[in-house]
């Protein structure tokens, strides 16, 4: 079996000495340009891939994290557990990801463990549910702790960093204040979850803020089946709102066919405004007025703030804003 390529290898095709090599591979900045190309062109002829472990040893610092999640399939915890993972190669780190479940209290503490024994430099934790982050506050571990929760706040040993989802959900809603409604519902999300408590917050805000009364307030499951049934509810219970700030756009898409197939026309006779702007929102019927979560910019951030912390340096903590899209599922009040 023939062996994986050395530093050394690089070192000797490259006609240079193993420290040059080394000064590459770190980025060094006193390494001149013909020198640098010459050893990256002999690094990718030769197929040379950097042992982290080895790596970790000599420079005394870790080449991995670790990505705790709760394992929720729902659109935000996927979305930015892919990201942060995306984001941390090409960072060159690699990761090591583990799922927890209930009881949270003896689930997130092992998982900590298990993560801090394997050698990784930091952990984000993925925690959308508040029983999950009260778990994580309550862990100890002996590397650097960020928990991407939103709204939530930092402790002395866990610090916190997320998209300022308050903000978005003010968004969705001054759009639909702007638009001339005055009797705005919101199909929030569950309580249990960070992001239904602040996106609700953000729809009372903005209705406070205008001077209106807070509209019709039903808190459920996420899903297109519950908003569905409750569409269905507010039909028949003749209680269909002017607009609605639905939670996540899959509670949009029940909410809009329950309108639809009781004669209730989007956006004509009810405006509503989706959260998430998940891939094919822009194809509902009608396309979707939602709230852009940029997971990219998440991972970025969050990569940034833990980087920091494991170096020993500040870092700007401000959240990521979301943007407004809007599109044809809203309209303003005919006059």
């Amino acid at each position: 079996m023939r062996r994986k390529p050395t530093i050394n290898d690089v070192a000797e095709i490259a006609g240079v000495s193993f420290g040059t090599v080394s000064r590459v591979l770190n980025n060094a900045p006193d390494v001149s340009a013909a020198t640098r190309e010459r050893v990256l062109q002999a690094i990718k002829d030769i197929g040379y891939r950097r042992n982290r472990a080895a790596t970790a040893l000599v420079t005394n610092r870790s080449t991995s994290i670790g990505l705790l999640s709760d394992g929720s399939p729902r659109f935000g915890p996927v979305g930015t557990l892919m990201a942060l993972e995306t984001v941390a190669r090409k960072k060159g780190y690699a990761t090591t990801v583990i799922s927890v479940e209930q009881p949270y209290g003896e689930s997130v503490q092992a998982a900590l463990d298990t993560l801090d024994d394997t050698g990784v430099g930091g952990i984000i934790v993925v925690a959308p549910l508040v029983d999950m982050a009260s778990a994580v506050w309550n862990a100890s571990c002996r590397v650097p702790v960020e928990m991407i929760a939103a709204g939530a706040s930092s402790t002395p040993n866990v610090f916190t960093y997320s998209e300022d989802q308050e903000l978005g959900a003010r968004l969705a809603t001054q759009h639909l204040i702007d638009l001339g409604h005055t009797d705005i519902a919101h199909l929030a999300g569950s309580m249990d979850w960070f992001d239904g408590r602040v996106r609700k917050s953000g729809w009372e805000a903005a209705l406070r803020g205008a001077g209106l009364p807070q509209g019709l307030c039903l808190e459920g499951d996420w899903s297109p089946r519950w908003a569905y049934e409750t569409g269905l509810d507010l039909v028949r219970e003749d209680r269909v709102p002017q607009a609605v700030f639905a939670a996540s756009d899959h509670t949009a898409l029940g909410l809009i066919r329950a309108f639809t197939e009781n004669g209730i026309r989007v956006p004509e006779d009810v405006s509503v405004v989706g959260f998430d702007d998940i891939e094919g929102s822009d194809y509902f019927l009608p396309p979707l007025t939602t709230v852009r979560q940029d997971f990219t910019a998440l991972a970025l951030m969050s990569m940034e703030v833990l980087l920091g912390a494991m170096e020993g340096r500040e870092v700007d903590r401000t959240p990521i804003a979301p943007t407004l899209v809007v599109r044809n599922s809203s309209r303003r009040v005919a006059s």
